[in-house]
C-alpha cells in the first residue's frame, strides 16, 4: 500500500503491495459522472476495513502486543497516516485505534509513543491481582482492561482505557452499580497517575 487510492478505476490496475488479494476484485468499469462520490468512498472503506484487519481470532489476545497483528500495526507509518488521512475525508467517524487518532491530529509523536503507553498499562495491571486485558472486539477497536471486584452486585466492573480525548491518555470509568446509572470516567495524568492512584480505583 505505497499510495492514495483516489480513482477507483486505477485501483484494479495498481493494488497496493501487501494488501489481500480481495483488492484486485474490484469492478474497474467506470462509473456514471454523479456516483463517482460515492465510488471513491466504496473503495476506501473496503481498503480501510481490510487495513484493519486482523489475523488470528481477538480473543486470544492476552495484550495489547498480542493485537497489534493489522497492516495498521505493520506496515510504514507513513502509508498508515496516509490512507487514513483519506479516509477520514469521506468518512470523519471511521473506526481507528485512539493512538492513530492522536497521531492524525499531532497530538501523539509516533505509533510507537502509543505502543508504549499500551504496553505500560498492560505492565502494571497485569502484575495486579483482578485485572483482565480484553482485546477489541470489532475491527478498529481498542482493547481495554477490566477489574472485577470481590463485592457482588456489581453491574459493569471498573474500566482502564487508553484514549485520545485528553493529553494525559488514560480514562479510568467507575464500575456501575445499576444498569441505567451513567458514569463519567475520571480522566489521569498518564500511567504514572494510574500507577499512582491504582488502589483508589480498585477500592471503588
Amino acid at each position: 500500500m505505497t499510495e492514495p487510492l483516489l480513482n477507483a478505476h486505477d485501483a484494479v490496475r495498481t493494488p497496493r503491495p501487501g494488501m489481500p488479494e480481495q483488492r484486485r476484485m474490484v469492478i474497474g468499469r467506470q462509473p456514471p459522472s454523479g456516483l463517482s462520490g460515492m465510488r471513491v468512498s466504496s473503495v476506501l472503506g473496503l481498503e480501510w476495513s481490510m487495513a484493519l484487519s486482523r489475523s488470528g481470532a481477538a480473543e486470544l489476545s492476552r495484550s495489547p502486543a498480542d493485537s497489534r497483528r493489522a497492516w495498521i500495526h505493520r506496515a510504514p507509518e507513513r502509508q498508515v497516516l496516509t490512507l487514513y488521512r483519506e479516509v477520514v475525508v469521506v468518512s470523519p467517524g471511521a473506526a481507528a485505534p485512539w493512538w492513530l487518532r492522536a497521531v492524525r491530529r499531532g497530538d501523539l509523536l509516533h505509533r510507537e509513543a502509543g505502543f508504549t503507553l499500551e504496553d505500560g498499562v498492560h505492565e502494571l495491571l497485569s502484575g495486579r491481582a483482578g485485572w483482565a486485558y480484553v482485546p477489541w472486539v470489532n475491527e478498529g477497536e481498542d482493547g481495554y482492561w477490566e477489574y472485577e471486584p470481590s463485592d457482588s452486585g456489581v453491574y459493569q466492573p471498573i474500566t482502564v482505557r487508553l484514549t485520545d480525548r485528553h493529553r494525559g491518555w488514560v480514562d479510568v470509568l467507575p464500575a456501575q452499580v445499576n444498569a441505567n446509572d451513567i458514569v463519567q470516567p475520571v480522566a489521569l495524568a498518564g500511567p504514572f497517575d494510574l500507577r499512582a492512584r491504582i488502589s483508589e480505583f480498585e477500592s471503588w
